[in-house]
């Protein structure tokens, strides 16, 4: 985990139900946000820091919720679960324990090689007019199926009527204009917004809205909403941060799936890069990249505030802003590596084929892997990590405190 910026006391942090708040009591936690990054099978990472987060801090709550890509799914669990951030996060893993590639997605190779061949053939005699439609890889009804068995959406509008959800928001890209789109459900004052390639729009979120979130380009088929198809919600987003701030949030928890960078054995080359290294590469950049960028921009913008006059107006209302970013103390690719045979038949046959065997695919190994035995690894890993980086996150949340107070 990144150092943290400030933090705050759990003893404010009481079991208590939203209606049953002290008079004076909780005032900032209506403006605290989570943000979860997407990642593929990395998101069980973000499950073992929440158990770490409940278990310290009994009674926390995020009003404010936003998420991406396999972020997304644990958005939409969290948002609509009936009972309190501990118990959401107890039900969370119960669900990534039961979670397996099966149940993700489905791969039939003799469909996918027929399809390969379709595109080449087409390509090299010119008989099809126009462009070939590439409907994914591989089938992701599987994840549909799963999700409508453990999520109702409509927890949603009863946690916003009860009052422990003040809005939720999930990212998709646009393949129509190209802009990443964010679906929000909140309280009737719950803002849209509109900048440069990104846009909010209000409506009650539904399994859509997440399998559109998770639709990484070419792997998984896009989801149609309205007229427009949409993609993994990482793509496009540049600024992962932005909805929770547009959402009013004024302190910020932000879990992302990024890890320490291995560095190569000095003094011998290495075999040129398998597509599967390729390929992970390339997701590392699309998942991680912009969630560290986002963090620095806010830093920069906070150290900005700080040093105008004390009592003067901020340009443009803006605020300052409270971040704890999390995320892996160690390479989660290290989990992944030889664990290959956990794949169904098939999708291990595919991933061999592309040169995933190699210990330096392990980043797109970690992607794809969804089983228990390596999810909870994963699990474990965030959990380890709140305890060895407690006295950081416990000053950001003292902090917290003293604001409400004040």
């Amino acid at each position: 985990m990144s150092p943290v910026r400030h933090v705050s006391s759990p003893r404010l942090l009481t079991q208590t139900a939203p209606g049953e708040r002290p008079p004076g009591a909780w005032r900032y936690s209506s403006h605290l946000a989570l943000v979860l990054s997407g990642g593929g099978a990395r998101g069980a990472y973000h499950v073992g820091v929440l158990a770490g987060l409940a278990e310290r801090l009994p009674g926390l709550e995020f009003p404010i919720l936003s998420g991406m890509s396999v972020g997304a799914i644990n958005t939409f669990y969290l948002a609509a679960h009936p009972g309190p951030l501990a118990s959401a996060v107890a039900g969370l893993r119960e669900q990534w324990d039961r979670l397996t590639s099966d149940e993700v997605y489905r791969v039939r190779p003799a469909r996918l090689a027929g399809s390969v061949l379709r595109w080449v053939w087409h390509g090299a005699t010119g008989r099809r007019r126009g462009p070939v439609a590439v409907h994914g890889l591989a089938d992701t009804e599987p994840l549909r199926a799963f999700l409508a068995q453990s999520v109702d959406p409509g927890g949603i509008d009863a946690n916003i009527v009860y009052g422990r959800l003040r809005s939720v928001a999930l990212s998709a890209m646009s393949y129509t204009t190209g802009r990443s789109v964010t679906f929000v459900q909140g309280a009737a004052d719950t803002p849209t917004w509109e900048r440069a390639e990104r846009i909010a729009m209000r409506t009650r979120l539904t399994l859509d809205h997440v399998m559109a979130s998770a639709a990484l380009p070419i792997l998984f088929p896009a989801v149609r909403i309205g007229a427009e198809f949409y993609g993994d919600g990482s793509v496009r987003q540049t600024a992962p941060l932005a909805p929770a701030l547009h959402l009013g949030a004024r302190a910020i928890v932000a879990i992302g799936l990024s890890t320490p960078r291995r560095a190569g054995s000095a003094g011998h080359a290495s075999a040129y890069p398998s597509a599967a290294e390729a390929l992970g590469l390339l997701f590392d950049a699309i998942f991680h990249d912009a969630l560290e960028a986002d963090a620095e921009r806010l830093d920069r913008l906070n150290l900005l505030l700080a040093a105008l006059p004390p009592h003067g107006p901020a340009p443009d209302g803006l605020r300052p802003v409270e971040l704890l970013l999390l995320h892996p103390t160690r390479d989660l690719a290290d989990l992944a590596a030889g664990q290959g045979r956990l794949l169904p038949p098939g999708v291990r046959r595919i991933v061999r084929a592309l040169g995933g065997q190699r210990d330096a695919a392990s980043e797109f190994l970690g992607f794809l892997l969804f089983h228990p035995i390596h999810t909870s690894r994963l699990v474990e890993a965030g959990y380890d990590d709140v305890r060895a980086q407690w006295p950081t996150i416990e000053r950001f949340f003292e902090k917290l405190e003293r604001a409400a107070k004040a």
